[in-house]
């Protein structure tokens, strides 16, 4: 009976780039739906987090409205769907090299791992540039981020290619 243990050590592999992007843009519009969620449970403005992350484009300017407003939805959508896809890839870059995608826990370990370091940086570190976004520092931000990093990881696994070494 031969017995093969995956060994977590780094190996030339490459990830799948467009598998990548699609796993971060789909756990992007998970993060948003858990947003919205959340943000309807507690009774606040749903339209609070797509002001702040629209203000990475549109400054100030979509920090001052209120309510619905299309092209600060647009706006948010644009740099969120941009930087989940950005992030998807970023996380493949550690899955694939070092073979984390070799079960389902250990690659949803690593998106957990991803999710919080992710958090850990966007408001912690991003808010120096982007002060406004401290005001997000909460558990059910926290929680986003992890839910996002386990679902890009799951979503990446799920729809890689076969590697085959030459």
């Amino acid at each position: 009976m031969d017995i093969h243990l995956h060994s977590h050590r780094m190996i030339a592999r490459q990830p799948d780039w467009t598998v990548a992007a699609i796993a971060g843009f789909g756990a992007g519009g998970i993060l948003m739906l858990a947003e919205l969620a959340f943000a309807m449970a507690m009774g606040s403005d749903p339209w609070r987090t797509p002001r702040l992350v629209a203000a990475f484009l549109m400054g100030d300017a979509a920090l001052q409205t209120t309510g619905y407003s299309a092209a600060v939805l647009a706006a948010a959508l644009a740099v969120h769907y941009l930087l989940g896809a950005a992030f998807g890839v970023a996380l493949a870059c550690l899955i694939a090299p070092f073979q984390l995608d070799s079960s389902l826990g250990m690659v949803l370990l690593t998106g957990f791992g991803f999710g919080l370091a992710l958090y850990l940086f966007n408001f912690y570190v991003m808010t120096s540039a982007f002060p406004w976004f401290a005001e997000m520092r909460d558990g059910y931000t926290l929680l986003g981020h992890v839910v996002f990093g386990m679902a890009a990881a799951w979503i990446y696994r799920w729809l890689e290619r076969p590697y085959v070494q030459a």
